[in-house]
């Protein structure tokens, strides 16, 4: 599912923020990477979502090596993934049908297709009778299923959440990984960036550890 073979950033400024890093996750797995602030985290999922590209080394994503597609290629590479960040990233003018929707009508999809499917993803991540709210009208653990689920609406092969409980309460927060381990079951691979190991600790999940650029612990 996704391969790294020798992978090394270095950015412009000089800062060496990953040191050949070797690792492979597979298709279907749950996956936390966590370290310090600064250690690499970051980088190593843009370097996934095509954001930035390696100094040196091979990334590989569902069997395509991604650091040899055109600019042309990466908006379908992108189509792979739900990318769920920490701020939610809502557009405050649209409720919670239209915020999911968004997705799908800018890949073209029929609206025929979005009455169809997005009421059954906001039905999987619990919010099917929030469909006409705004995100100002949510709580902070509300905004982020909507984000979840404008993520998961695609149907990706990858869910990449960076630091998705973040900006919410501890309980509301389990609530999150627990979903994310629900859409995990269905074969979806996850994997998630955290700072909060007592919450990595609870769900006994593959940890990747990162410090100073390389990988410390793999577990």
């Amino acid at each position: 599912m996704i391969e790294f073979k020798n992978v090394s950033k270095v950015y412009s400024n000089g800062t060496s923020a990953l040191n050949n890093i070797n690792l492979h996750i597979k298709k279907g797995e749950f996956v936390f990477i966590v370290g310090s602030s600064g250690a690499g985290k970051s980088t190593f999922l843009k370097l996934i979502m095509h954001e930035e590209l390696p100094s040196s080394g091979i990334i590989y994503l569902d069997g395509i090596r991604i650091t040899s597609i055109s600019k042309k290629e990466v908006p379908y590479l992108r189509r792979k993934m739900g990318i769920v960040f920490q701020d939610f990233r809502l557009i405050d003018k649209m409720n919670v049908f239209d915020n999911v929707a968004f997705a799908m009508r800018v890949t073209g999809a029929s609206e025929k297709d979005v009455k169809k499917r997005v009421p059954y993803i906001l039905g999987l991540v619990g919010l099917q009778n929030k469909e006409i709210r705004r995100p100002a009208e949510l709580s902070g653990g509300e905004q982020q299923r909507v984000s979840l689920a404008r993520a998961l609406v695609n149907n990706p092969s990858i869910i990449i959440a960076d630091e998705p409980t973040g900006n919410i309460d501890p309980e509301m927060s389990y609530e999150i990984v627990e979903l994310l381990t629900e859409i995990n079951k269905r074969g979806t691979t996850i994997l998630m960036v955290t700072h909060e190991h007592d919450l990595v600790k609870q769900f006994g999940k593959r940890v990747i550890e990162i410090n100073d650029g390389v990988i410390t612990s793999d577990r």
